[in-house]
């Protein structure tokens, strides 16, 4: 009589392993930048490159780090 064998476990896809404060971070720093690039079209030559630097230097990767 033949053995009965349980089935082989089912893997589980591998995610994405984002927190909130990841999310947050990140939305925060799009939002930034979306800001930064606005005030850069109007002319804004001081505060505008400001905000792209905290966007692109500071927030984006802390995103993706933590």
């Amino acid at each position: 009589m033949a053995r009965k064998t349980s089935p082989a476990p089912k893997s589980t896809p591998a995610s994405l392993r984002f927190s909130t404060v990841n999310v947050v971070l990140g939305g925060a720093g799009l939002l930034v930048l979306g800001i930064g690039y606005m005030l850069l079209a109007r002319g804004s030559i001081t505060l505008a490159p400001i905000l792209l630097v905290l966007g692109y230097v500071v927030l984006v990767p802390l995103a993706l780090i933590l």
